[in-house]
């Protein structure tokens, strides 16, 4: 029995070379513990590779790395195609930072949904579930003509962190959490007691706020979950408002810098009598610019909440602004953006008064001029008060760079205001390529503008026609019936991962497509290869990938 045994021990030694001139006897068991133990970390290095290469593919997407070889055109376009591709009436959107075709579209009210936006061609509609919102904070909203959610934007590591941002009104009276300090204090010399009720509301009970949120995904794939934790992570902002005036309320990070933007109005109804856009202590008429990852100085420069300062701010160069303040003198900034192409060319509609309509291309400490001019004209507000801007100053401000006169637009009822828009970046339309696109709110043209030479600030904008595509997948009419326009009040643009430009209006989403849908002629539109598959295909390949390697990883595990 003992020499049986024996031999049954030798049989299960086996030599195993493993290379240098290293061997070991192992047995069976050995054996294939150590080839678990091989194929196991061949796996996690595989799925580390893998993981590497989406990790690049979504930063090469988030970075527009992608380019089709369309050159910008002089020309401007004889017409712009449209398509009307959803019913809803949205405020907003936004690409998914997952450089999918998904965006996120939300309402003034205070709801975010998820959407699967169609190719361009394919006869498709907007894929959205209203029933089942990404987000829902209508409880701590207050929603008005000129309040709610004003803007959504995601930290630019959102697919591995999950951080995303709201900007909202609130009500103090309605909420417990409105609680920011009045713009209107000592440090700008404005007192609360001397500002007039404005119909029923109190100086600064309307608030505006900018809150940190989390979607509800593990650490490592937040991105591709449906749904984000209502209770917010942190305030990082809250300024109460003076009156019940203009007050923009965009955000934005920064594509180069990484450093969040908050765009604000001047709060007044009619000429900012109180100066406030001018005053370099007031918050309100200006670009903000703010660190919302380092939260060093908060507590030390009593500051609006928690957030710190960039370090290059302009206050550095002139000690009488105050640290959050990037670019002042404006009136109600709506819709701004940064070119993908060319980060540093960062555009903002700001609506005017009585006259003129403008867009504005921000840079650091650069004054805009409100209440001193209105887009090229002096202005003369009757209700100014002492302290106002002499127009000694003017020297220092920067005009336009594009824009129009009230008397331009729709001439039965006159502008409303104007969308800023964006650098189009499609080759959907490649007559458009490179050219800022803006509208207004009773669209009766879009407006394209072109810069020449480059970094020369000099624009050539036309107001271009559109029309709706014949083969529109939801039915559209671009000519209206009646004064009103037909598409609707145009509320925001919005761009899609392929870099598609979208209009936001009270009847729907609508967006640019091929000129000869239109039977509009574009020359360049047949020389422009057909498009590629969207970039995110791969990456959708990859993290469909990653999770195959974790089902691999995880069964090999159970094997051990």
């Amino acid at each position: 029995m003992q020499e049986k045994g024996e031999e049954e021990k030798q049989d299960s030694l086996r030599t195993i070379d493993f290379g240098c001139g290293f061997a070991k006897e192992l047995t069976l068991q050995a054996m294939v513990a150590v080839c678990n133990v091989f194929l196991l970390n061949l796996l996690l290095l595989y799925g580390f590779l893998a993981s590497c290469t989406l990790s690049m593919q979504l930063k090469d997407l988030k970075n527009g790395a992608q380019s089709y070889g369309i050159r910008e055109t002089r020309q401007a376009p004889n017409g712009i195609c449209i398509e009307k591709i959803g019913n809803g009436s949205y405020i907003g959107m936004a690409p998914h930072p997952d450089g999918s075709d998904r965006v996120f579209l939300w309402n003034q009210q205070g709801k975010v949904w998820i959407a699967n936006v169609p190719e361009d061609g394919s006869n498709g509609v907007l894929e959205i579930d209203e029933s089942k919102p990404y987000l829902d904070i209508t409880d701590h909203v207050l929603f008005g003509l000129q309040f709610g959610v004003m803007g959504m934007e995601f930290h630019p590591n959102f697919v591995s962190n999950g951080r995303f941002f709201i900007s909202y009104h609130c009500d103090k009276l309605r909420h417990s959490g409105c609680l920011g300090r009045c713009s209107c204090n000592s440090e700008i010399n404005c007192d609360p007691a001397t500002l007039p009720i404005d119909s029923g509301i109190a100086p600064c009970q309307y608030q505006i706020v900018v809150a940190e949120y989390t979607a509800n995904g593990t650490a490592t794939t937040p991105f591709l979950v449906e749904s984000a934790k209502t209770l917010e992570v942190r305030r990082i902002f809250t300024m109460g408002l003076p009156h019940r005036g203009v007050y923009g309320g965009q955000i934005l990070f920064g594509p180069a810098d990484g450093f969040l933007y908050v765009m604000t109005g001047s709060g007044t109804h009619r000429g900012d009598p109180y100066n406030f856009a001018q005053n370099k202590r007031s918050l309100l008429g200006k670009i903000l610019r703010i660190d919302v990852d380092q939260r060093n100085e908060v507590h030390d420069r009593g500051l609006w909440g928690n957030y710190s300062i960039p370090r290059d701010n302009p206050c550095n160069n002139d000690k009488q602004l105050a640290p959050e303040v990037w670019a002042l003198g404006l009136r109600n900034p709506w819709r701004c953006s940064f070119d993908s192409e060319r980060p540093s060319y960062f555009m903002c509609g700001d609506s005017g008064q009585d006259i003129y309509e403008e867009i504005d291309m921000i840079t650091k400490g650069g004054n805009y001029g409100w209440p001193v001019y209105e887009g090229p004209y002096l202005f003369k507000p009757a209700n100014a008060r002492e302290g106002s801007t002499s127009n000694s100053s003017s020297n220092s401000l920067i005009f336009p760079v594009m824009g129009y006169n009230h008397s331009e637009t729709y001439k039965t009822i006159g502008s409303a205001f104007i969308i800023g828009g964006y650098f189009y970046r499609s080759q959907t339309d490649p007559c458009l390529y490179g050219r800022y696109l803006y509208i207004d709110l009773y669209p009766d043209g879009i407006w394209s503008s072109t810069e020449n030479p480059e970094h020369s600030r000099n624009f050539t904008s036309s107001k271009n026609p559109y029309r709706c595509a014949r083969d529109s997948p939801i039915h559209c009419e671009s000519i209206a019936e009646d004064v009103m326009p037909a598409i609707g009040y145009v509320s925001s643009f919005g761009e899609d991962n392929r870099k598609d430009i979208h209009m936001l209006t009270t009847t729907g989403v609508y967006r640019v497509t091929r000129p000869s849908r239109c039977n509009y002629h574009c020359p360049k539109e047949r020389s422009v290869a057909s498009k590629p598959a969207l970039p995110v295909s791969m990456s959708r390949k990859l993290w469909e990938r990653e999770e195959h390697y974790a089902l691999l990883i995880s069964s090999m595990l159970l094997l051990l």
